[in-house]
């Protein structure tokens, strides 16, 4: 099964990916290298911290590799939304108190409430989902019922 991922998602997770085999793995390598030159490997905690930590590395290799396989690079640009809220849009919202926010529905590991993007799975975004602007959703989150009003959709 495909999984939604914006461009921007797919170029982080690129870009770790680089990092992990050009820079960790080398790094590793040569602590195993180096813990190995001590001698016994029996009771050689350098060697093992390497060790794990080389694992550590690996298994993260491995899953952004099958993260970039099963993804579906979706540029909202592109998608017939006309004016909706889909997969990729930023949404302005207001909560009936008054107070706004901007959030970004993107992909599960492209999240980040922090600086505005949210999993297209929360609560939010699937409420969200299929709306435009001048619609209002109600919303079950952890805190309780929320009220929002969609101000604006847009696709960057």
């Amino acid at each position: 099964m495909k999984t939604p991922m914006t461009r921007r998602g797919a170029e982080l997770l690129r870009s770790e990916l680089s990092r992990l085999k050009n820079e960790e793995r080398p790094r590793i390598s040569a602590a195993i290298a180096e813990a190995r030159s001590h001698g016994d490997l029996s009771e050689n905690a350098e060697y093992d911290a390497a060790r794990e930590r080389q694992g550590l590395v690996e298994a993260r290799i491995r899953d952004i590799e099958s993260k970039l396989g099963n993804a579906q690079i979706v540029d909202p640009k592109t998608l017939p939304a006309e004016g909706r809220v889909v997969f990729g849009a930023t949404v302005d919202v207001e909560e009936e108190s008054g107070e706004s926010a901007t959030w970004q529905i993107v992909g599960e590991d492209e999240a980040d409430i922090k600086a505005g993007r949210i999993s297209v799975g929360s609560p939010i975004a699937r409420a969200l989902i299929g709306k435009q602007a001048g619609d209002a959703v109600d919303v079950h989150t952890p805190g309780g019922l929320k009220h929002y009003e969609i101000v604006d959709v847009r696709y960057e």
